[in-house]
């Protein structure tokens, strides 16, 4: 009996090795980008109108006419290596969940035309190798407020008036 147990106790820790594994791994296949807008987690493609492309957020792929296909790639080509993906407008589809998005290209090419920029988008993350400018702005204000501390009268702060965090985007 006791062999029995021990043979079962076994066989679910094997079991669950594998699983802990799948789910990590799931967990970031088909996540948006991190130049992607806050706010659409269940979306399946970004029309980027300055690049008249797609972009396949499950398959992490873009979508764009190459000659006369569209075809599917993990890159954009060369010609678009300087646009900035972090500041370019991307219009989220929330009512097409097909693989063919393209088909309403004539429609999305004359309602966001190159160069269209709708409402002010947050990505969800910040473009690598840049610092943030209001982290950095923050820290030196802290190091500037401890240094003067007991120059500043009651109630006055030293950086008042000077482009505070409210207002800014």
């Amino acid at each position: 009996m006791k062999i029995i147990k021990l043979f079962a106790i076994v066989i679910v820790l094997i079991l669950a090795n594998p699983m802990k594994s799948q789910v990590s791994v799931n967990i970031n296949i088909g996540s948006p980008p991190l130049w992607g807008p806050i706010g659409y987690s269940e979306v399946q493609y970004y029309y980027l109108p300055d690049l008249e492309a797609y972009y396949d957020i499950p398959a992490s792929r873009f979508i764009f006419y190459d000659g006369n296909a569209w075809v599917h790639r993990r890159s954009l080509p060369a010609r678009y290596r300087n646009y900035d993906l972090y500041n370019g407008y991307k219009v989220v589809m929330t009512n097409y969940h097909g693989k063919t998005p393209y088909i309403y290209f004539k429609d999305y090419k004359r309602k966001y035309a190159k160069g269209y920029h709708g409402h002010a988008q947050k990505t969800i993350g910040q473009r690598p190798g840049k610092e943030n400018p209001r982290v950095k702005m923050r820290s030196e204000n802290q190091s500037n407020n401890k240094g003067n501390q007991g120059n500043q009268s009651k109630g006055k702060n030293r950086n008042e008036g000077h482009g505070g965090e409210k207002g800014r985007k």
